[in-house]
């Protein structure tokens, strides 16, 4: 097998290759629908996962080093960077996204934390002009340092607030700076784990200011694209504020931030949540919410958010025909947020899993726009609920009618009829269309 430093770029080679190194699915110029494949998928390096993690868990430590050979903390991030660019080039990623700790050391001290944090947007800057690449979103890490062990937005100290606000502001900075489509909160520690110690209604309403406040201060400074929120149920906390899509509509309705804030789905924090992906995106989708993507996948027979490259075919295809029946990707897009396994512990097999993930999307993508053309899904669910097209059931929809006229309507009918459902013959169709691809 080729060293990382032998593969120049991965290319396209088809399904029958053999190629380790060469997509089999993910074709990027190939026009599906009318648009290419890049644009549909939008794929995204998740700079923490990919640059940073060196393959430790709860139970040992690193298993491989990023500091490629410097001992400068400044130097270590340049090199980082210089990774980064260059690895997504070899796997035609255009986008990326960051953590403002992943991208330049931070330290106890504020004014020598930023002054690093601004040296590397300069440098990063420079890098996105050579390599043209472009910024999906950014986000602070509010959740990592000890003082945020109380939540960031949702602390009891006032002062953690404060310090969640500076961080924040620096990022949104940075984002507008680089030209960032999105921006996302993602609420590590805004929960609790005992309600003996918490005020959840003043940490609520705290943390709606302070969202509300992350908007006001972003479209100030020329910020256009969406701001999101991500929803994961638990983990570090036990109950957290941001729990799904459905609980983060309500928070974002709530407050008054709908048509700026939408949610960025990750796939292992729906099934966290007791729910499934495709589920989570549809709920983002019917609440005109939808607009980014964390693609991962968890395992079923672990508890915890393991990040795991997707590989599961079936959950991709039904996460695209989400996305696709959602309009596609406009400022968001499709990031990468896994992690290659503690014994995968070279660069090459972080080439490996970003070419299994980006080839699962792909193959999902090309299923899904099958079974769309294929049509038995959508003519199915249109005639299920055919009865709400004309009669008592238009009127319904249409909000002209009251419980006296449906009352009247339900004792003269005499014969209620539903319908099966078929999800046998359903489940039967998706594996038809998908073992039949060309």
């Amino acid at each position: 097998m080729k060293t990382y430093k032998e593969i120049k770029r991965v290319e396209y080679e088809g399904k029958d290759s053999k190629n380790p190194f060469a997509f089999k699915y993910y074709n990027p110029e190939e026009v599906i629908l009318g648009k290419k494949m890049k644009d549909h998928l939008k794929f995204a390096m998740s700079y923490w996962h990919t640059i940073d993690y060196c393959g430790v868990d709860m139970f040992g430590g690193p298993t491989e080093n990023k500091d490629f050979g410097e001992t400068d903390p400044i130097k270590i991030y340049e090199k980082k960077a210089d990774f980064a660019f260059e690895l997504m080039d070899k796997l035609q990623i255009e986008y990326y996204c960051f953590h403002d700790v992943d991208i330049a050391p931070f330290t106890d001290d504020l004014e020598e934390s930023y002054k690093n944090f601004d040296h590397m947007i300069d440098y990063i800057e420079k890098l996105q002009k050579k390599y043209n690449k472009k910024l999906l979103w950014s986000t602070a890490n509010n959740f990592g340092d000890k003082k945020f062990m109380a939540g960031a937005a949702t602390s009891p100290n006032a002062d953690v607030f404060a310090l969640s606000a500076l961080k924040v502001k620096k990022c949104l900075e940075a984002d507008v700076r680089l030209g960032g489509t999105c921006y996302v909160l993602w609420g590590g520690r805004e929960g609790y784990d005992t309600l003996l110690n918490t005020n959840m209604k003043l940490e609520l309403d705290n943390l709606g200011k302070f969202m509300q406040m992350t908007r006001d201060y972003g479209r100030s400074i020329g910020f256009n694209g969406d701001f999101l929120l991500e929803p994961k149920p638990k983990e570090p906390t036990k109950h957290q504020y941001d729990f799904d899509s459905a609980t983060c509509c309500n928070f974002i309705r709530t407050y008054g931030l709908m048509g700026d804030f939408k949610l960025n789905i990750e796939a292992n924090h729906a099934t966290l949540a007791g729910h499934t992906f495709e589920h989570e995106l549809c709920t983002a989708r019917v609440n005109d919410a939808f607009c980014s993507v964390d693609a991962n996948q968890g395992d079923p027979l672990l508890g915890w958010d393991t990040d795991q490259f997707p590989t599961n075919v079936y959950d991709t295809t039904l996460a695209m025909l989400e996305v696709l029946r959602a309009g596609g990707f406009k400022n968001g897009g499709l990031n990468f947020d896994a992690k290659t396994r503690r014994q995968s512990n070279t660069l090459e097999d972080i080439l490996l899993a970003y070419i299994a993930g980006m080839d699962s999307f792909a193959l999902g993508l090309r299923v899904a726009v099958k079974l769309i053309e294929d049509g038995r899904l959508d003519e199915f669910v249109k005639n299920r609920y055919k009865s709400y097209e004309s009669g008592i059931g238009k009127k319904i929809v249409e909000g002209t009618t009251d419980f006296k006229e449906l009352a009247d309507y339900a004792m003269k009918n005499k014969n209620v009829h539903v319908e099966s459902g078929r999800q046998e013959y359903l489940e039967s169709v998706i594996n038809e269309v998908m073992f039949n691809l060309k």
